[in-house]
């Protein structure tokens, strides 16, 4: 049953709310605000001729989107019709072996169109977001040396911000100064020690650890690194998003009078070192949350789903929450799950089984609201329909790469506004309760809880001999 899919498939025509025309018009006020107003304009105007003049630099198209959006199917798309490759920015996609909870790729659509940082890691190693941005910028580098186009795809927010504006200039760590970090810490890690550990980095100069989720021992690492070379907090080193934003921001209050946001962004935009199309692809949110609960639902059935890579994961002596593969949101979990089913002498409830479903989903949801919020501060990301029919958002997107202007919009037909402002959506949303297409009834589950007693069996007899 692929649920999932069919879910996925069927297009919603959503209500859309049109922008609001201008609230201020120059004849409301005196000769000093028409004075304003007119400046405001004139600005306004150069900012888009500045756009529409820019210099001519490569392009790269960044599609992303909540968890369930159907961004990954959208990118396969594009890329065939662009003769293009795809980059994932997926931070669980980069682990062998965690196919089903990451939404990887198939074999045959890696086959179909080239993919990138899919597979490259253990999930006993470690990905941060500056490892990412130099293994995407190289792989861009290298699809438009072959003359083809970089499609940029995934849902983790700091890797995009990241690799289109780029990353901190923090200093790399000498192999002597790993060691030493490695020492100091790995008594309190091998001990269980979190609390402690982050109170040795705080004392060495960075309070901001404690702000860290709880045993994120390669971040904690990371930041001892820092203050060990450098004698500062990672702090102390600037972003260049925040830099970014900053002047956008200040530009405008400089100025003292309100400039629309697309126009400074544009001139700001030439001061990165290509040309990003970036689109974010949402839906209602009742609707994704729909999605989201029916495609936890799918990643758990049949006998190769999360639960049997979360019990590989589990197998390899990994455990839940130790690391940035064990953290994923359904690994973590299903971990979770299967630990407690061992305590119980290999056997679980259909209480405790839907109790981890229905935590599966909870998370899942929790996290594509957080994309959204994230997405939402973004500015140079047009939002998209994702209930729209495939062919019209491939379309536009298409032409809107081709494009020359600078002055891409994208049409009503397909604009996803950022806020909710349906009352009725908000109010359903406050009290949403999850509707199960699978595990409807409780003998629905009777599959999985023999493959938690059969998997246990087999576990024993391995250690026994």
């Amino acid at each position: 049953m692929n649920i999932i899919g069919r879910f996925s498939m069927s297009y919603l025509r959503l209500p859309y709310s049109p922008a609001q025309p201008p609230i201020l018009h120059p004849s409301a006020f005196s000769s000093l605000i028409r004075r304003r107003h007119c400046h405001r304009r004139q600005l306004f105007s150069t900012f888009q001729c500045s756009a529409s003049t820019k210099s001519k630099k490569e392009k790269i198209i960044v599609i992303s989107g909540p968890t369930g959006a159907g961004k990954s199917r959208l990118a396969l798309e594009l890329a065939k019709k662009l003769n293009g490759e795809i980059i994932s920015a997926d931070s669980v996609q980069v682990y062998q072996g965690l196919d089903v909870g990451s939404a990887k790729p198939s074999t045959s659509e890696r086959h179909e169109v080239p993919h990138h940082l899919v597979d490259i890691l253990h999930p006993a190693e470690d990905y941060s977001a500056g490892t990412f941005y130099d293994d995407g910028r190289q792989a861009a580098k290298d699809i438009l040396n072959r003359g083809r186009v970089p499609i940029v795809t995934g849902g983790t927010g700091l890797y995009l911000r990241w690799f289109i504006y780029g990353k901190p200039d923090v200093p790399k760590a000498t192999p002597e100064i790993s060691l030493e970090v490695e020492s100091e810490l790995g008594n309190f890690e091998r001990n269980y020690d979190w609390d402690a550990a982050v109170q040795f980095v705080t004392k060495a100069g960075d309070p901001t650890a404690q702000s860290l989720p709880a045993n994120d021992w390669y971040r904690l690492r990371r930041k001892l690194e820092i203050i060990k070379s450098s004698g500062l907090p990672p702090s102390a080193f600037p972003v260049p998003y925040d830099s970014f934003k900053g002047q956008v921001d200040s530009h405008s209050t400089d100025l003292g009078i309100d400039i629309p946001a697309d126009g400074i962004l544009d001139e700001k935009h030439k001061d990165l070192d290509y040309d990003f199309v970036c689109f974010f692809l949402s839906t209602s949110r009742l609707d994704l949350y729909r999605s989201i609960d029916f495609r936890c639902e799918d990643m758990i059935s049949g006998n190769n789903g999360i639960l049997s890579e979360a019990r590989w994961l589990l197998d390899i002596g990994l455990q839940p929450n130790s690391n940035s593969a064990t953290r994923a949101i359904g690994y973590r979990q299903a971990m979770e799950y299967l630990l407690n089913c061992e305590n119980q002498g290999g056997r679980s409830s259909t209480r405790d089984f839907y109790a981890f479903l229905s935590e599966f989903q909870k998370a899942s949801r929790n996290f594509a609201k957080r994309q959204l919020t994230w997405f939402r501060n973004e500015p140079i990301y047009h939002w998209i329909d994702a209930s729209r029919p495939l062919t019209e958002v491939l379309d536009f997107i298409y032409h809107a790469y081709h494009d020359q202007t600078g002055k891409l919009a994208v049409p009503r037909s397909l604009a996803m506004s950022k806020d909710m402002s349906d009352r009725r959506e908000i109010a359903q949303l406050k009290t949403y309760r999850t509707k199960r297409g699978v595990f409807v009834n409780q003998e629905d589950c009777s599959d999985i809880l023999d493959w938690v007693s059969n998997n246990q069996r087999r576990n024993i007899e391995l250690i026994v001999n």
